[in-house]
């Protein structure tokens, strides 16, 4: 099965059609401005997530699409709305059958306050607050888990709001953040940061990196797996409480992958399912798009980003990566080849199949490159 873009023609795109296999992982490559980006980002995660919003019965937001939006009245695309074909950029997207949803996993911050931090996003902060809540001393005294919350006023420091910081307005420059003195930056009350599992307040637990509060939740497993998650991708180092706007573009990026890692084992996935009315055997997939992830990152972490693409793919999901990197296009199950050059000499495909298959194929710059490496 595969998701097929047909006529493809936005920008330098040369009225291409391109096949991308369901299920796999899938690299877009070729020289800076054979149109990688414009095939990938413009093209294919417009028009897939335009079929899906027909699907559902309604549009996207204004301001949303890219390019050319093409609407047809004959038949029905694979994967589309009845009687409508909605494409940008394309003539027409076929093969979507199974995709449920389309996302874009950007290097953007995964918030923009201090309140939204890795523990928050990944959703693992929701199971620490409810462990804290189910200690003896905090049923005593008619704790629930929002009185571990630094949104919710019951137990988080009013002088800052629970974020640990106060903001002092400068008239000429810009404003300056200081350290909470009323907490000393714990974010709770006196009477919250009473509470304790193992020895640790809910504030030690957010100065942990995450390798060690892995280590520290060892027996709650839900708590300990989302962390693993964590720190195969690298980000081990990370403190649970860090705010998401000291955080890297790369590191947000990750943070976002693992976070739909752990979401793919959800009921919320098997709710998709059954909204899409699919059996266990055909189970609803998201179609992942990455535009070079891989910037940024050591060797060590690129080898831990490929095996969290890969554990995406094997939950029947299809990551689509535009990419340079040599590790991470050799471990692709496919490739796709743009050019052969840039700007008007690109935009055509050069070579699509396997590694082994583009390492053979004349005229391909990836390929001369995969050839050197010994693929």
């Amino acid at each position: 099965a595969a998701i097929r873009v047909i006529g493809a023609r936005l920008h330098n795109l040369d009225a291409i059609d391109v096949d991308i296999p369901v299920g796999r992982l899938v690299s877009v490559t070729g020289v800076s401005g054979s149109g990688k980006s414009t095939l990938v980002r413009d093209v294919l995660y417009r028009s897939v997530s335009d079929l899906l919003s027909a699907r559902r019965g309604r549009s996207r937001p204004r301001g949303a699409t890219r390019g050319v939006a093409r609407e047809g009245g004959r038949g029905t695309s694979q994967g589309g709305a009845r009687g409508v074909t909605t494409a940008t950029g394309c003539d027409r997207i076929d093969g979507t059958d199974a995709i449920e949803r389309a996302l874009e996993v950007d290097q953007t911050p995964i918030g923009k306050t201090p309140r939204s931090t890795p523990a928050t996003y990944i959703g693992v902060w929701d199971e620490i607050r409810s462990l804290y809540a189910s200690i003896p001393d905090a049923r005593m005294r008619g704790y629930t888990a929002s009185r571990f919350s630094f949104n919710t006023a019951d137990g988080r420091c009013e002088a800052c709001n629970g974020q640990g910081v106060q903001r002092i307005e400068m008239s000429f420059l810009p404003d300056v953040s200081i350290l909470c003195d009323e907490c000393g930056g714990k974010r709770f009350t006196e009477e919250t940061l009473a509470i304790h599992f193992k020895g640790k307040s809910i504030a030690d637990v957010l100065a942990m990196d995450v390798e060690s509060a892995a280590d520290f939740f060892g027996s709650q497993p839900k708590i300990r797996n989302a962390l693993g998650l964590l720190t195969e991708v690298g980000l081990g180092y990370v403190t649970l409480g860090q705010q998401s706007p000291t955080l890297s573009g790369g590191e947000a990026q990750r943070i976002k992958l693992v976070a739909e890692l752990a979401r793919s084992s959800t009921t919320t996935e098997k709710l998709a399912n059954e909204r899409a009315g699919l059996s266990a055997g055909h189970a609803a997939a998201s179609l992942y798009i990455l535009d070079e992830p891989t910037v940024g990152l050591h060797a060590a972490d690129v080898t831990r980003l490929i095996a969290v693409l890969k554990r995406l793919v094997a939950t029947g999901s299809t990551v689509v990566v535009v990419e340079h990197n040599l590790d991470l296009i050799a471990a692709s199950d496919w490739i796709i080849d743009l050019g052969p050059e840039g700007g008007g000499d690109g935009g055509r495909v050069v070579a699509a199949g396997p590694p082994a298959s583009i390492a053979l194929t004349p005229g391909s710059h990836t390929g001369r490159y995969l050839r050197a490496m010994g693929v």
